[in-house]
């Protein structure tokens, strides 16, 4: 075999810039780069301490021929001519892996069955030994990758990912790989600042990441120090006296470095949960001296308590995936920001996110942008220096901006953001109309209402008090809105939100708000399962504010539920497309004799059912599964009182055909009608802004619009909210 190889080293993409200069540190030369990976060639020697020392790539690839391929034929032939006699014992083990398409090869698995052949074909010796598939701990891993109609053949060296370093057996929700923390730390400086005794604290450490990469930067610890086995460790073509030579002198370097004294390195992580996982990883690597891990939330965490120690504050925020996360996640990089302002003067910063916008609401510029990729998900590195100068606390007139030039640097740290014009703007109104429906609220005894819909155009949101809780629905801008601008002014709603209206950050829930396909409002958005216990008209009610876009309560139909509940004595009541039985809740306070609940949904039943049997209402209050439709056709009983909220269209799998409110309001009614007992009152709602009535409807029936008075003062500004009907027999 030759004594120069060329290299291949795959990386995760956005890396590939600093890879190639590290590669050029640890020996590799002729480096190119390609997309997630680059190439070169080196000795065996340089070949080892890539795989030891890399700190950023995930697979060190020893090319052992490029040939090209116009067919499987050719795959096959190409890989056969190779001395497998070199590389691996007919009683080896073996695992392929192949990447790319064409020249015939459409499917990996196929690609990768043609090379396994040849290898083992190869090496069949006359006893008819021959390797075997191991796709866990192989002999040998090869990777044959097809580009262009030229394929490139390779010996993994690394054997697992290089970014598996084996401290790490413990993580969170959604963790940084190793490398990826490598990069976001090379790229921040911290090889410069930890050289010059500088420290670091990670303010959401999670289990820790972060905080061991640093400590082996900082102590000069090969990544892959520990590792026990590789991917040339069966393999013949590996020198072991030369492997020995370059693994001493990584754990002389190791031990030289963690004698020395340690750096000041600390995590702070609000979950309790992750606190002993992440410490059993930092004991995992060897670095307890080096690295602790404290219990807090990012708004007390403190730097080193030394005024003159300085050093890099890194963090990786949560990004934001889940329904209602955007109001918790503004006011957690909030938080960051002031707490850096106020206690990291003088510190430099560094934040991964996958949610740049967000960043910009810390109130302190960043001086740098780096691009990455956290997998799939475009992520942008923030690098701040935190200085006065730096720092963005809202939107200052010229003379402001003199004023403060002139106070201390530490008390315009201290200073809080404040809010934006347009935030200020939109407190103001939050404000007015609290002072005016609060005062109707609490004469009425009313303690879920909306406040705020959509009152100024260019904030388009829906703002909901729920005794002490705040549900925002940010309906989506048209496509004639830039979207940044959306969603600077979502922001500066959500900003103006607590100061408005007295309440803490953590109770405001924000969703947004779309044109629902089907029954797409009712499907679940998240899981946390906390539901809040709320009072109307002398009922409990249950909501869910997080889980789905709605709440479980329409408030827009309080004044319905209140006229059920004035007319249910001694009737018996139907409710159908029931929901959560809200109404039939009402119902059974004002007297019921019974009511009977229709819905498709089991989730929403099982709801209906808790709100009935909180009120202690679960005799004589029938729940009913199943297509309101079916269920009329098949019912043959009467009632006096019954409501009809029906969804403007519903496609549900478990429902024959498609209802849609236009089209199938009239056979509806019918079908409805035809169960009302002589004398009993049917009423009609539906939201669908397009609506009208049947005009034939009132030649059959005694019809009444009611909507007026179905709306109370809370939704005066949005008439058209629902419209409402009353009708019976004639």
């Amino acid at each position: 075999m030759s004594d120069r190889f060329e290299l291949y080293l795959t990386c995760p993409k956005g890396l590939e810039g600093l890879l190639a200069d590290e590669a050029r540190g640890l020996g590799l030369e002729d480096v190119r780069e390609h997309t997630s990976a680059l190439r070169g060639s080196a000795d065996m020697e340089t070949a080892y301490r890539l795989c030891l020392w890399s700190r950023l790539a995930n697979r060190v690839l020893l090319v052992l021929k490029r040939f090209n391929m116009k067919n499987a034929d050719d795959l096959y032939d190409g890989v056969h001519d190779v001395d497998w006699q070199e590389h691996l014992d007919a009683a080896g083990t073996l695992a392929v892996e192949f990447s790319g398409h064409g020249s015939g090869i459409d499917n990996t698995h196929f690609g990768a069955l043609k090379v396994k052949d040849a290898i083992v074909d190869k090496l069949r010796n006359a006893q008819g030994e021959r390797p075997s598939i191991d796709k866990l701990n192989p002999d040998l891993r090869v990777h044959l990758r097809l580009e262009r109609g030229e394929a490139i053949l390779s010996l993994d060296l690394s054997g697992h990912s290089l970014h598996q370093r084996g401290y790490r057996l413990q993580q969170g929700a959604a963790p940084l790989k190793e490398n990826l923390a490598a990069a976001v730390l090379i790229r921040a400086g911290w090889p410069r600042i930890a050289a010059e005794g500088g420290a670091l604290a990670d303010p959401m450490c999670g289990v820790g990441t972060f905080l061991v990469e640093a400590a082996m930067i900082a102590a000069d610890i090969a990544p892959n120090l520990k590792r026990e086995r590789w991917g040339f460790t069966s393999w013949l073509g590996h020198v072991p006296a030369l492997w020995r030579k370059v693994h001493d002198e990584a754990r002389a370097r190791a031990e030289a470095g963690l004698a020395r004294p340690p750096l000041w390195i600390r995590g702070y992580e609000a979950d309790p949960r992750l606190i002993q996982p992440g410490r059993n990883n930092v004991e995992r690597a060897g670095l307890s001296d080096w690295v602790k891990i404290y219990q807090g939330e990012v708004g007390t965490f403190e730097p080193r308590p030394d005024q003159n120690q300085k050093g890099l504050v890194i963090s990786n925020p949560p990004y934001g995936e889940r329904l209602g996360d955007e109001a918790s996640l503004l006011y957690l990089y909030q938080n960051l920001g002031e707490r850096l302002r106020q206690a990291c003067l003088g510190w430099e910063a560094a934040v991964f996110t996958g949610a740049p916008d967000l960043g910009k609401r810390m109130g302190i510029r960043s001086h740098k942008q780096y691009a990455f990729w956290n997998g799939a998900l475009p992520c942008k590195l923030l690098l701040i220096k935190v200085q006065p100068d730096q720092f963005v606390t809202g939107e200052r007139r010229s003379t402001e901006r003199n004023q403060d030039q002139e106070r201390p640097a530490q008390a315009a740290a201290a200073e809080p953001a404040r809010l934006s014009e347009g935030g200020q703007m939109f407190a103001n109104r939050l404000q007015k109309n609290l002072k005016q429906l609060g005062k109707w609220a609490k004469r009425e005894h009313i303690t879920c209402y909306r406040l705020y819909d959509a009152d100024m155009p260019e904030y388009a949101l829906a703002v909901d008090l729920y005794q002490g809780w705040v549900h925002v629905q940010e309906y989506a801008a048209p496509r004639s809105v830039d979207p940044e601008k959306a969603q600077a002014r979502l922001f500066d709603a959500l900003a103006a939100i607590p100061q408005a209206l007295g309440v803490d950050q953590s109770k405001v829930v924000v969703k947004r708000r779309e044109r629902q396909s089907g029954t797409r409002q009712y499907e679940r958005q998240n899981s946390q399962g906390q539901f809040l216990e709320v009072s109307e008209g002398g009922v409990k009610l249950l909501v869910n504010l997080t889980d789905y876009l709605d709440t479980g309560l329409f408030l827009d139909h309080r004044p319905m539920r209140m006229r059920i509940q004035r007319e249910a004595a001694g009737k018996r009541f139907l409710n159908l497309f029931c929901y959560t039985a809200t109404a039939s809740v009402h119902a059974a306070k004002g007297g019921a004799r019974s009511t009977t609940s229709v819905d498709l949904s089991k989730t929403y039943l099982d709801w209906a059912r808790r709100n009935l049997s909180l009120n202690g209402y679960s005799d004589k209050n029938r729940l009913e599964q199943g297509d309101v439709m079916a269920w009329l056709q098949g019912n043959r009983e009467q009632y006096d009182l019954i409501f009809i909220d029906p969804p403007t269209f519903s496609n549900s799998k478990r429902m024959e055909g498609v209802f849609d409110v236009q089209r199938d309001h009239v056979q509806l009614l019918d079908l409805a009608m035809a169960r009302l007992a002589p004398g009993g009152v049917l009423y009609f709602s539906n939201n669908f802004r397009k609506f009208q009535l049947d005009e034939h409807l009132q030649a059959r029936y005694a019809v009444e619009e009611i909507s007026a008075t179905t709306l109370d003062p809370d939704f005066a500004r949005n008439s058209m909210i629902h419209r409402a009907w009353r009708i019976q027999a004639r």
